[in-house]
C-alpha cells in the first residue's frame, strides 16, 4: 500500500506517483470527463500513438503533437496531403510511425463524414454504471463496451482503435472513472 502515497503523502493510483508528469496527469486529467470534439480528436490520436509505448513517452510529446497535428483541428488535419505526411515523419518531436501518423489524418476525415458528433457517438458507449477498482490489477484492459465502441469507430472508417485503445481512451477522458478506491480522486 506504500506506492499508494506519494512523496507528497497523497493517496493516488500506483501508476500516478512514478514521475511528475504523471501526477499531474493524474490529479488533473485522467478519469475527468471530457468533451469536444477537438479535445476528444486529440485524445483518440494521442492513445492510437501510444499503442506499443508508454504513455509517459506520449505525455512528454504532446506539445509537439499538438504542434505538428495544427492542435488537433481535425478539420485542418482531414487537409493534410504528402507533404504533411512526410513533414511529420521528419518531425523528431512526435512519433514517427507512418501508420498512426496516416490512421490520424484519416481519423480527421472520419469525423468529417459522421452523421452524430464526435462527442455524441464516443459518449453513447460510457457504461451506465461502472465499478470502482478495489485495486490496480481490478482494472481492464478491454470491457465490452470499449469492443463495442471499437467495433462501430472501424465501420465509422476510423483506424488503429482496436478495444485497448479504446478503453484507455475511455480512462483518459472520464467516460469510465478507474481511480482505485483509496486514490484522493475517487469520488
Amino acid at each position: 500500500m506504500t506506492e499508494l502515497i506519494g512523496t507528497d503523502g497523497v493517496p493516488r493510483c500506483s501508476w500516478g506517483n512514478s514521475t511528475p508528469d504523471y501526477i499531474d496527469y493524474h490529479d488533473k486529467e485522467w478519469g475527468t470527463p471530457l468533451h469536444g470534439q477537438d479535445e476528444l480528436y486529440e485524445r483518440l490520436c494521442l492513445e492510437a500513438f501510444q499503442s506499443g509505448l508508454s504513455w509517459i513517452t506520449i505525455l512528454r510529446k504532446r506539445e509537439n503533437f499538438r504542434k505538428a497535428f495544427k492542435q488537433f483541428k481535425p478539420v485542418k488535419v482531414a487537409k493534410f496531403g504528402d507533404a504533411d505526411i512526410e513533414r511529420l515523419m521528419q518531425d523528431a518531436g512526435i512519433v514517427r510511425n507512418r501508420a498512426k501518423i496516416l490512421a490520424a489524418i484519416n481519423n480527421a476525415r472520419a469525423i468529417a463524414d459522421l452523421d452524430v458528433p464526435l462527442d455524441d457517438l464516443l459518449w453513447s458507449f460510457a457504461p451506465s454504471s461502472h465499478r470502482r477498482p478495489r485495486t490496480m490489477a481490478d482494472v481492464p484492459a478491454i470491457t465490452d463496451e470499449s469492443k463495442a465502441m471499437a467495433k462501430e469507430l472501424k465501420k465509422r472508417g476510423f483506424a488503429f482503435l482496436g478495444p485497448t485503445t479504446c478503453y484507455a481512451l475511455m480512462q483518459a477522458t472520464g467516460m469510465v472513472d478507474d481511480h482505485i478506491e483509496t486514490c484522493f480522486r475517487a469520488g
